[in-house]
Formats: C-alpha cells, structure tokens, sequence
C-alpha cells in the first residue's frame, strides 16, 4: 500500500507531498508523488498534441522532482506522471493501481493562508474517491515526524457511518492519540430567547450533555484500545469562532465523515463538513461511508 500525493501538471507546491510524508511516518509506506497530465478523451492520433503532451509530462516530472529534493529525508518517494481525462480521474485511477491508503491533495491558491479552501479539482474530488481524502491547509510546509492525535469531528448524519469508531481503529493503526470534537456554530442568545448570561449557560450545558453522552455511546468499546481518548466542544456564534474554541497543536489531523447523502463506500462532504473543513487551522481528513 503507499500514500498517494495528487498534483496538477501545473502546480506542484509542496503542501500535498509534506502532509503525505508526515501520514508516512505513522504508516511506514512509501510515497508517491503523482502529476496529473489532462488530455482529450477519446485521445487524438495528433502528433502535434502528442509532442505537446509529450512535453507537458517532462516538465511536470522535473517539477516533481525539485519538490521532492527539497524535502528533509523521509520515506521513500516514488514521482508519477500521469495522463487522464481530468484530474481527479486521474488521482482516482493513480489510487486504485497503487492500492493508496489515503490521497492527499494541497488546497486551493484562492484561499487563506493557514486554511483550507477546496478548488474545484479538490471539491470534485471529495464527493467521488473510494478511498481517504487528506487536505493540507494552504502554506502547509514539511513538519517532520508523523501525526500526534486524530481528532474525529461528531455530530450531524455523518455519525451513521460510525466516524468515531473509524477514528479509534485508525489512530490505534497510527500510534496516535485520539480526540473526538463536537462543535456548534449558534448565535445562544437568539436560540435561548434571552439576553442573560445564565439562559445561554443552561442552553450550551444541555446540548453539551446530550451530545456527550451519544459520544459516550460511541467510545465505550473504543475505549477498550483507547482509555486516553478526549472529548472536548467547540462552540462559537459562527462556524470558525466554534472551530477556534478547540485548542489545535502541530501534528494534529482533524477527522470528517462522509455526508449521509453519499454513496457507500465513497467520500462525500456534506453541508456542516464543509464548513468545519473551510475554518480548520490544521490537516483534515475525510473519510468514505461504509
């Protein structure tokens, strides 16, 4: 099995190739740094289309190969030159022949530094891969080392997918600390029909209760493997304040399942899942139904 890290002929920045490496140091597996080439579908017996494709391929593997020497020593990378009839095919296709565990992809140049914003390669992406989509914020740098803790993101339809039982096998997998994370982007006051402090006190420890103990139901054979794990809430009159309230560290990589509205067995980002994704100051994950 190997780590599969997805460019475009185009951008070969290092965020993708550093968040693969960083899963590496968890997994042991090799890496693969693979470039997507677009051509026609059905391709064109055009020598002069092939001579440009020809050329495209040369360049996008020099590409990659600068990226990859610039890394600090690591696991073992492997450059892929691929020609498809989009991207994310492409990156699918790459996913399927190396039997990758997880694609990791960078977020889009549009978005906020430290953030992740998905472009619509990426956005395509993660409503069809069949296997787990990583997205590294933008500016995403190598870290060095591996991940330190998951932390699952519960609450909403994703939930019927059982994320947070994924998150303990898959962080027993990784030797890493596990977290589960309920946020609430509410406006308290409004919610609660009161301006006092007291009424939105009541309202956050009520929900806060509920939500706990449907995570305890979750946790209590995960806990076999994972006494330590943690449960901690994120609330915020906004989906980032809510995101922010969770305290966050280096080598943290944030878990979110596939909306209830996907099909089985593949990724799809529903409507809070895509708001968390877009505030998350680290790594995240997305994991297919099953």
């Amino acid at each position: 099995m190997t780590i599969l890290a997805g460019f475009s002929a185009a951008r070969h920045g290092v965020a993708p190739l550093a968040l693969a490496c960083q899963i590496a140091g968890n997994t042991g597996e090799p890496v693969i740094a693979a470039a997507i080439v677009e051509r026609r579908n059905p391709p064109m017996t055009d020598p002069v289309e092939n001579e440009y494709l020809d050329y495209v391929t040369t360049k996008a593997e020099q590409s990659l190969r600068a990226v990859v020497d610039t890394l600090p020593p690591g696991p073992e990378i492997s450059v892929v030159v691929h020609r498809s009839t989009s991207i994310p095919s492409g990156i699918s296709e790459l996913a399927q022949t190396h039997d990758a565990q997880v694609v990791t992809v960078g977020s889009s140049s549009s978005g906020l530094l430290g953030r992740i914003t998905l472009g619509s390669v990426t956005d395509r992406l993660v409503h069809t891969a069949a296997v787990p989509v990583a997205i590294a914020p933008r500016g995403y740098g190598p870290v060095g080392g591996s991940v330190r803790r998951v932390t699952a993101a519960f609450g909403g339809l994703a939930d019927v997918h059982g994320l947070v039982d994924g998150a303990a096998r898959l962080a027993r997998q990784w030797r890493a600390e596990l977290r589960v994370a309920s946020f609430s982007a509410r406006d308290v006051v409004a919610f609660s029909g009161s301006i006092e402090s007291g009424a939105e006190d009541l309202v956050i420890d009520q929900w806060w209760q509920r939500t706990r103990d449907r995570i305890a139901e979750q946790l209590d054979e995960a806990r076999v493997d994972n006494p330590g794990a943690e449960v901690v809430i994120g609330v915020g009159r906004d989906w980032r304040r809510a995101v922010e309230d969770v305290p966050w560290a280096p080598g943290d990589l944030l878990l979110v399942g596939s909306g209830a509205a996907g099909l089985p067995a593949r990724v799809f980002l529903g409507s809070a899942g895509s708001r968390i994704v877009r505030h998350s100051p680290v790594p995240v994950m997305i994991m297919p139904s099953r």
